[in-house]
């Protein structure tokens, strides 16, 4: 198959939190359809440049960026449109995932972890996609996911910052899918549950693991490979009636 016949060749997308897991394997996957790709990366330079190393095809880069910092959130896709020369598709896939337990911490370490979940699970994504709004309308339309969590769903009770970012992300998936819908931008949401990658791997191989895959009547976890063809789908506009749609990819370890 010729480059110029890859579904996304000539198309350029900014996946966050790219440098590692999920968004390692959208990145990966997105450049081997022929897009260009931007690579965020928060802090770990070092793992962004061995994913930029990894990519197929030419054209891509790295941009780092905090984004607890509203100011430097919002600025990611107007960097990313500068670096790949356009802007067509949006993965927002950063987040965090920390534990604050609401009888365990006090007023201040319970606001703090709080702010920062919301910050970057949710207040980010929103930032980064207003921003991102002139360059997909000036590419004629273009392709939002947002990584959420069935977490959104049976909620998270030592996170429960966490849950209520990723329902947020999901109303707000919503929303503007049906805002945006006539100036041809089309929003998804796709909401895994557990996912193998480096970053879970220790985890699900230590005592609580067998637990975690039991969840599953497949006695599995999803891959980071399996969430990436769920984004392609997405992205690829071969099945834009998804828009609005938010996917459960949690290989039927929970129902809504």
């Amino acid at each position: 198959m010729s480059t110029s016949s890859l579904p996304l060749a000539n198309r350029s997308a900014l996946v966050t939190g790219a440098n590692r897991g999920i968004g390692r394997a959208i990145a990966k996957l997105l450049a081997e359809q022929g897009a260009r790709v931007a690579v965020h990366f928060g802090s770990d330079q070092e793992a962004a440049e061995n994913v930029l190393a990894e990519l197929a095809g030419q054209g891509h880069t790295i941009l780092q960026a905090d984004l607890e910092d509203a100011n430097e959130a919002a600025a990611l896709p107007h960097r990313a449109a500068e670096k790949l020369g356009r802007l067509d598709i949006l993965v927002n896939n950063a987040g965090i995932y920390e534990t604050h337990g609401i009888d365990t911490l006090g007023p201040a370490e319970w606001q703090k972890s709080w702010d920062r979940t919301i910050a970057i699970n949710l207040t980010a994504p929103s930032l980064i996609i207003h921003a991102a709004l002139e360059h997909l309308e000036h590419s004629g339309g273009g392709h939002i996911v947002n990584i959420t969590s069935r977490g959104a769903y049976r909620g998270e009770p030592d996170a429960p910052a966490y849950g209520v970012a990723k329902a947020g992300l999901n109303s707000l998936t919503q929303s503007l899918a049906n805002k945006l819908a006539p100036k041809r931008i089309h929003l998804v949401g796709v909401a895994p549950g557990w996912v193998l990658t480096d970053m879970t791997e220790s985890f699900l191989e230590g005592p609580e693991g067998e637990g975690i895959r039991q969840q599953s009547p497949l006695n599995r976890t999803a891959t980071a490979d399996e969430i990436a063809q769920v984004v392609l789908l997405a992205v690829c506009g071969r099945a834009d009636a998804l828009t609005g749609g938010i996917i459960d990819v949690n290989c039927a370890s929970y129902f809504r």
